[in-house]
This record gives structure tokens, C-alpha cells and sequence, in this order.
């Protein structure tokens, strides 16, 4: 399957998840906004899906499939379980006392399910790690630029626009956020952990996938360094 399918099969699997996930509500998958508003998270789950089904319908897509949905698993855990600390520190200190929170389900998680991925998409050992490496970093730094309305979903489209270049797998989380970010800008509903990390692993192994060793190298350099200085300003 092509850029435009791929593009039109997680376009359509998001929109209609989110339309029926509309219909449906419950607490738990509601937050209160920047403007103090309360907007559900419905476009997270069914971005996640989308952008799933999208990269699973293309040749070779079972390992990016795989790390979307477990990435949006675990960003699902955090939205229902979390309990708002922030950074890896907090989560990290928080285990070390007994407690496993979201943010660790995430971090160890993703982290994992990256790694399996980016064994799947390379074959040499290191260019297996810088694969993971860029997974879970893209992951987190979509998750970072959430912080307002449309801003994860325009960050997506600016990481995947030049992978299209490069092949299809971008067109699955492109096609995905772009289904929902109407309403994302209008602020009828987020993302959340579910949708940001989800469309963030699709993206960076879609970035795994289309790069040799050296733009593996320059993305997980610049992506740690991204994770760091989010580190910081936390």
C-alpha cells in the first residue's frame, strides 16, 4: 500500500473510532484544559488505532503497528492511572521507593516495545539501538510539544512530511492526526499520552526505517538532547 493509502486507511480508522468514541462518556478520559475547559482525550485512542491500522496495511508494517499500539498503551495507563508528576526523575525516584507509576509504565515500556521494533526494521546491532533510540525519542518529544491545542498534532505532520520522501510509513501517523486536528485546534478534544506517544513512535519508525546509520546517529543525538533540556525545564 501506497502513501495516499496508507494516509486514507488511518485517516478513516481515526475518524471513526473518535465519531463513536464521542458517544461514550466517562470521566476518566477527560481533562481540564489550558483555559480551563473540560475536553475529553477520545482523539488518543482512535489516533492510536489509526495510525496502527495505517502503518499495519503496508508491506512489512507488523513492527511499526506493534510499537504504535504499545505505545499507546501505555500512554492509555498514564491518562487513566497518572497521577500529574513530571519527568523522569519524579517517575524514576518513585520506583526506587516501591511505586510504579504511569510515567515508568511509559518509560520502561515504550522503551521495550522500541527495541523490539528497531530489531525488527534493522539488522545491524547498532543500527538496531539508534533505531530504538529514535522510536522511543520521537515518541516522547510529541509527547512534550502536547501542551496546547493542535500543537502535538502540527509537530507530527512537520516530523512526517519529510519521510514521505523517503517511503509510506509516514503517511499512517500524518493521516492519523490529520482526522482529528480540526477538532484538537478548536478544542473539542486531545490528544493525551494515548494519541502523543502512539503518533510519535509511528513517526520516528517511520524516521528508523527511511534513515542509514548516520541519520539514525543525527536523529537520536538530537532527540536525546530535546529529552535533556525537557529534563531541565521540568
Amino acid at each position: 500500500m501506497g502513501r495516499l493509502g496508507g494516509f486514507a486507511v488511518a485517516a478513516g480508522v481515526s475518524r471513526g473510532v473518535y465519531e463513536g468514541l464521542r458517544r461514550w462518556r466517562d470521566p476518566r478520559w477527560e481533562r481540564v484544559n489550558h483555559a480551563g475547559r473540560g475536553v475529553p482525550l477520545y482523539a488518543g485512542p482512535a489516533t492510536a488505532l489509526g495510525a496502527a491500522a495505517g502503518a499495519g496495511a503496508g508491506a512489512g508494517g507488523a513492527p511499526v503497528a506493534l510499537v504504535v499500539l504499545a505505545a499507546g498503551a501505555c500512554g492509555a495507563y498514564d491518562d487513566v492511572r497518572g497521577d500529574g508528576r513530571r519527568g523522569f526523575r519524579a517517575h524514576l525516584a518513585a520506583l526506587r521507593g516501591g511505586e510504579v507509576t504511569g510515567g515508568a509504565v511509559k518509560l520502561f515500556g515504550i522503551g521495550a516495545a522500541s527495541l523490539v521494533a528497531g530489531a525488527l526494521l534493522k539488522e545491524r546491532p547498532l543500527d538496531k539501538v539508534l533505531a530504538a533510540t529514535v522510536i522511543a525519542g520521537t515518541a516522547h518529544l510529541v509527547n512534550l510539544a502536547d501542551v496546547r491545542p493542535g500543537r502535538a498534532g502540527l509537530v507530527v505532520l512537520a516530523l512526517g512530511a519529510p519521510g514521505l520522501l523517503r517511503g509510506a510509513r509516514a503517511a499512517a501517523p500524518m493521516g492519523a492526526v490529520a482526522a482529528v486536528l480540526g477538532d484538537d485546534l478548536a478544542e473539542e478534544t486531545m490528544l493525551g499520552d494515548t494519541g502523543a506517544h502512539a503518533l510519535g513512535a509511528a513517526v520516528g519508525a517511520a524516521v528508523a526505517a527511511g534513515n542509514g546509520r548516520l541519520g539514525l546517529a543525527v536523529h537520536a543525538v538530537g532527540l536525546v538532547a530535546a529529552a535533556v533540556y525537557g529534563e531541565c525545564a521540568d
